[in-house]
């Protein structure tokens, strides 16, 4: 039945967490770090992939899924340096993605099992077992005739439903694990989706790696899926996730007031430097600068005029050079 409402139950753990990623998000999105930092955006989506891959078995270190993303050659199965690749390739095109197309969802499981799986890109023909790392069966996929028709079904609730995206999401999550569309790929594909889904509610997401957060807390995450499926809702599995995307997001604030400070510290050693020079040279010059801090004329004119415009230093015009003096 379309739009039919998933299984699961509002728990008040579930209200408190809504609330607290809603004043972690505000408080990252004052930060500004991801936005403003390409290294560590990319920094942020090779700890997605490796997290999101580790957990299927991919034998790659995070040093090694780095270098291979950089190019460079590294010894290991070329199964596990494709999954690297088609990875990045469908992360990278996140925000091309309708969250609600089924076209979409089989490109994106297209891409990230290429090469990899013979029934890629497409539904599953034949019935299959979900089992975890250890090979312990958690339950049987839907029967593949029904797959299709399920999926649309789950698409259209996920659109159309007034629940919390952040809730919406993790069902979405669970559910498309429960009916298990693909032969192979759908932990990929679901973490995969639940980011996207996210990422389309608040961009923040398409840079948080709760992926990586879900392989520190791995027997955790099978253990939330188990209780989920032992109690046929996914209350418990809502409630976990949420505590991940929680961690997430504490972690990159975190790292963002790191990157805070770093920066103050750095503007005011060079503000000591600058004024100390001051004090027995009448002005300071571009070439100062450069020698003081170790950096290149363009660097040394933005550190210049960083410091005009907090109205620390002077622009002057002196026998035919610009000149900086205390103010």
């Amino acid at each position: 039945m379309r739009n039919k409402r998933p299984p699961f139950e509002i728990t008040n753990r579930m209200i408190d967490y809504v609330a607290e990623i809603a004043e972690l998000l505000g408080k990252l999105n004052m930060a500004d770090a991801l936005s403003s930092n390409p290294t560590l955006r990319r920094s942020n989506r090779i700890r997605t992939i490796h997290g999101s891959l580790a957990i299927e078995q991919n034998t790659l270190s995070l040093e090694q899924v780095t270098a291979v993303l950089n190019g460079k050659h590294v010894l290991a199965p070329p199964k596990d340096i494709a999954e690297v690749k088609n990875a990045f390739e469908i992360y990278e095109r996140l925000d091309e993605l309708d969250p609600y197309s089924v076209e979409d969802l089989l490109t994106a499981h297209g891409i990230m099992t290429r090469g990899l799986v013979e029934e890629s890109g497409m539904f599953r023909t034949r019935p299959v077992g979900v089992v975890d790392s250890e090979g312990h069966v958690l339950h049987f996929g839907t029967l593949p005739q029904y797959v299709p028709d399920l999926v649309m079904d789950l698409l259209d609730w996920a659109k159309t439903s007034e629940i919390h995206m952040l809730i919406r999401s993790c069902v979405f999550h669970y559910e498309l694990e429960l009916i298990h569309p693909f032969a192979d790929g759908n932990g990929r594909v679901g973490r995969l989706w639940h980011t996207l889904l996210l990422s389309k509610w608040n961009p923040a997401f398409f840079w948080l790696p709760v992926e990586s957060i879900i392989h520190d807390r791995q027997q955790e995450y099978y253990d939330a899926i188990n209780a989920s499926n032992d109690a046929r809702e996914s209350t418990v599995f809502i409630e976990f996730m949420l505590s991940v995307i929680k961690a997430s997001l504490m972690e990159a604030i975190n790292t963002s007031n790191e990157i805070s400070v770093e920066k103050i510290d750095k503007a005011t050693l060079r503000w000591n430097k600058i004024q100390a020079y001051l004090k027995t040279h009448d002005y300071i010059m571009n070439a100062d600068v450069r020698a003081l801090c170790g950096v290149s004329a363009a660097t040394a004119n933005r550190i210049l005029s960083q410091f005009v415009d907090k109205e620390k230093l002077i622009k002057d015009h002196f026998h035919g050079h610009w000149v900086y003096k205390k103010k």
